[in-house]
């Protein structure tokens, strides 16, 4: 049972980030908004949506208790009011080595090669794009 695997294997890879990330009171969905943001720089919600797999209904609460604790800001976009664009605060910016090591660490926990974790993110990166196109049922 494929659907199965993937699932058990989820929650322990997410449990793995648990020792790095609690210590800085964060959770996993908060440290993935906190990737993207590293990452890509000032994005929109529906940005961070489509690059976290999150909903809005998840996302925007999230947002906006990370913005209550300063690690990150909120504003409308000035060329569309409708759209908010998100951005690292200082607070937030003082985490990217907290990312960083829990990027590390868990590299190091799946006792993969380089090559190996590159494949088996681009395989499913293929997939979820491929299950995107897939119309509900």
């Amino acid at each position: 049972m494929l659907c199965f695997d993937l699932y058990s294997l989820s929650r322990t890879i997410t449990g793995l980030y648990r020792p790095v990330l609690e210590p800085h009171g964060l959770t996993y969905p908060q440290y993935l908004v906190l990737v993207v943001l590293a990452r890509q720089g000032r994005s929109t919600i529906g940005e961070i949506g489509r690059t976290t797999r999150l909903d809005h209904g998840t996302l925007t609460p999230l947002l906006r208790r990370m913005a209550d604790r300063g690690l990150l800001t909120l504003e409308r976009n000035p060329v569309d009011r409708r759209s908010v664009v998100v951005d690292l605060a200082t607070q937030g910016e003082a985490l990217r080595p907290v990312l960083h090591d829990a990027q590390c660490r868990i590299a190091d926990a799946l006792g993969m090669t380089e090559d190996e974790l590159r494949t088996l993110q681009g395989s499913l990166q293929r997939l979820a794009d491929h299950l995107d196109e897939v119309p509900a049922q």
